[in-house]
């Protein structure tokens, strides 16, 4: 099947979808890799509130090249997700619903992802310049002296993605 979906998501948008469903994302998502995951650990670990609002929202895990003049970003192309994992079942218990990067997730992300309702995007790796042209504003957001991998809250408009794990545990790469 194929759905278009605005974020963030609520678990009624996100419920029906199916594992290989092709998604059309608009709307706000927020980019962090791993250096932003760790330290968004460590702003949990102290009790602190996170950058933004995780309820509902989508994390895609990217770190753009430098945009050329007249672009809004550079090459954005997705990363591998596991080198998140060991943050990830925090998150997804906090709210957050929805994730997008390449390759497979360990068996306690895909738990509480099953536990949470919540659902894995896979993006194309190596289509980055494609991707770019779906964000139509990108805003440092929190942990700038990251670089690349400061955490940006994007604007995109049918970012293009297929269901990796849907909401029941159903997985693509098994």
């Amino acid at each position: 099947m194929e759905y278009r979906l605005t974020a963030p998501f609520t678990t009624e948008s996100i419920h029906d979808l199916k594992a290989g469903d092709k998604v059309f994302i608009s709307g706000t998502i927020y980019t962090a890799r791993d250096a932003a995951h760790k330290r968004m650990q460590e702003c949990l670990d102290r009790k602190e509130s996170l950058p933004f609002d995780i309820r509902g929202n989508v994390i895609y895990y990217m770190g753009p090249s430098p945009a050329r003049p007249g672009n809004v970003i550079g090459s954005a192309g997705p990363t591998t997700a596991g080198r998140m994992d060991k943050y990830t079942p925090a998150l997804l218990d906090l709210g957050l619903l929805g994730m997008i990067g390449k390759g497979r997730r360990t068996p306690e992300v895909h738990e509480a992802i099953k536990r949470n309702g919540a659902v894995y995007f896979a993006a194309i790796g190596g289509a980055g310049a494609l991707l770019s042209k779906c964000i139509k504003n990108s805003e440092t957001l929190a942990y700038e002296d990251l670089g690349t991998e400061a955490i940006r809250k994007l604007t995109v408009e049918d970012f293009p993605c297929i269901v990796a794990i849907d909401p029941e545990g159903n997985d693509i790469y098994k």
